[in-house]
């Protein structure tokens, strides 16, 4: 019971912390996911330090805040050159990874890359939800973000509750012992019920366009949710931090978002390309 009132409460207030912060325009949106990408990119590289590599913490760090910050540029001016400051960024990976003397610099060199990838590059892109190019105006607005992230909490709710309820058989059992396919419909329903809801009030996609949405929710969440999975069992930890109390750190929040931002980057580029 406490730790079910342990989760009730974090849940409260990061969801409290995360809607104020895209409610209150395009700068505590930037701020908050900032703040994001340097805790979940610290985060995966303490992860990767119980495999006997070093990535380079910092300097990753630092790397991760800069793709944010230019696809933050480029998302709200259609300003896209500062994107190729990363390129040497990722380069002097290699370069600094020489004057640390280590064993295993194909490790080292690796997982700093991977960690970017991995945490730094989905929450950079969620700035082209923030800015839709759909919209065609340049300006901060959260319908399509919100809408998303709202899937992917009924997603997560649908699947735990009807799981923890009626769940017998397993989804994936070598790689998340808990999850079953009862859970994984209760998921489904839940993630199109809460895109047809969305549909009503936010107008920037239409309810089609809205329904493929939870198609990437769906699809997408429930790999990003099991690939974590995979990652923290081949180290033998249960959560990836311990930022949030009852919830575990902040991988374990937002697998689902990182994993489905690229396919709806993509989603959203068809649309406009093609004036679907």
């Amino acid at each position: 019971m406490k730790e079910f009132i342990k989760r009730t409460i974090t849940a409260f207030f990061f969801a409290g912390l995360l809607l104020g912060s895209i409610y209150g325009g395009c700068y505590s949106f930037a701020a908050f996911f900032m703040l994001v990408c340097i805790l979940g990119t610290h985060e995966f590289f303490q992860l990767a330090k119980k495999t006997n590599a070093k990535p380079q913490t910092y300097f990753g760090i630092v790397a991760g805040c800069v793709l944010f910050a230019t696809c933050y540029i480029a998302a709200s001016t259609s300003i896209y050159y500062p994107l190729f400051l990363n390129i040497p960024l990722f380069f002097l990976i290699f370069i600094f990874e020489l004057y640390k003397k280590s064993e295993a610099p194909f490790l080292n060199i690796a997982f700093t890359l991977l960690g970017i990838f991995y945490i730094a590059l989905p929450l950079g892109l969620l700035n082209f939800l923030a800015f839709p190019l759909i919209n065609q105006s340049l300006q901060y607005d959260s319908q399509i973000l919100l809408g998303f992230i709202f899937m992917v909490w009924a997603h997560d709710t649908g699947a735990y509750i009807v799981g923890s309820l009626w769940g017998k058989h397993r989804l994936f059992e070598r790689i998340s012992p808990k999850k079953s396919w009862e859970g994984s419909a209760g998921g489904v329903i839940a993630t199109f019920g809460i895109a047809w809801l969305v549909s009503g009030f936010y107008h920037l996609l239409n309810l089609q366009q809205w329904m493929g949405v939870g198609v990437i929710v769906v699809l997408a969440g429930t790999y990003g949710d099991l690939a974590k999975s995979m990652l923290k069992r081949s180290i033998g930890v249960k959560d990836s931090g311990k930022i949030l109390p009852g919830h575990g750190g902040i991988i374990d929040r937002f697998d689902a978002i990182l994993f489905s931002a690229p396919f709806l980057v993509s989603f959203l580029l068809y649309l406009y390309i093609f004036k679907v």
